[in-house]
Formats: structure tokens, C-alpha cells, sequence
């Protein structure tokens, strides 16, 4: 039950911090997995589990996730129905971070496409950062005091 600070994770790439220092991700954080496929980046997701000193839950965890990692390539369907599913498990100030491959990739999703989709699933994209060679992460959050 300790933490080791420095403990050396492996990184995606070689800015100090790593990708997962960019998503905010901390020790004992849950962070919930969905849209897993044969071509997500391992590294980072080595690297998440490491910050978060725990392995990632996917979508059958059932209880209350900090975070919500979703990777979403333009051939997996309605983004808005896939960021309205992310937030089923997120707690109250939790966020989501949308996985897609960059501009250029195969299966890349237009950045004009997240804009459009994230109000209309009750979201505000707030950042977008370069997690790995392949893939960026835009942050979306729920909106506060919608009462």
C-alpha cells in the first residue's frame, strides 16, 4: 500500500512527465477503459495503469470511475451515443478523456466532429493534448451546476 514517487514508469514518449501526467491522472484514481481494439497504444496504456498504481476497469465495473478513457476511431459508430455511455459510470467532476487517432491516421475523427458531438451529449471539451504517436486526447467534462 505505498506509493513510490519517481518510481520510473515506461513512457510513450520522452517529455518529462509522460502522457498520462498530461491526462491528470494520479494514484488511486479509477479510471474506466472503453472502446479497447487490437490497435490502441499499449504504452499508454501501461503508462495510465502506472499513474493511477492500478489496472484499468472496463465497462462492466459497475461502480463510480474518476476518469473515463475512451478510445473512438471514426468507424465505431454515433459519438454522441459513445460519450452519452462513457458518462454512466463518471462521478460528479469527473472527465472523460476521448481517444482518436490523429489527423492523418486511419480512422481519424474530424476535431469539427467532437465540437458538435460534446454539447449535445451534455459536454464541454476543455483540452486537447498529444498522448502517443497515433492517437490524441481531447478532455471533456460535464458542465457544472445543471440544475
Amino acid at each position: 500500500m505505498s506509493a513510490t514517487p519517481g518510481g520510473g514508469p515506461t513512457q510513450t514518449d520522452g517529455t518529462a512527465g509522460g502522457p498520462a501526467d498530461r491526462l491528470g491522472l494520479r494514484p488511486g484514481m479509477v479510471v474506466q477503459e472503453l472502446g479497447w481494439d487490437s490497435d490502441t497504444d499499449d504504452a499508454l496504456r501501461v503508462a495510465i495503469e502506472d499513474a493511477i498504481d492500478a489496472d484499468l476497469v472496463d465497462g462492466d465495473y459497475g461502480n463510480v470511475v474518476d476518469t473515463v478513457v475512451l478510445w473512438f476511431r471514426d468507424e465505431d459508430g454515433d459519438l454522441v451515443d459513445s460519450l452519452v455511455d462513457a458518462l454512466t459510470d463518471l462521478v460528479g467532476g469527473g472527465a472523460i478523456w476521448l481517444l482518436t487517432p490523429k489527423v492523418g491516421r486511419p480512422n481519424a475523427v474530424d476535431p469539427t466532429d467532437i465540437a458538435e458531438a460534446a454539447p449535445v451529449a451534455g459536454l464541454s471539451q476543455t483540452t486537447t493534448a498529444t498522448v502517443s504517436r497515433d492517437w490524441s486526447a481531447t478532455r471533456l467534462i460535464a458542465p457544472k451546476a445543471q440544475a
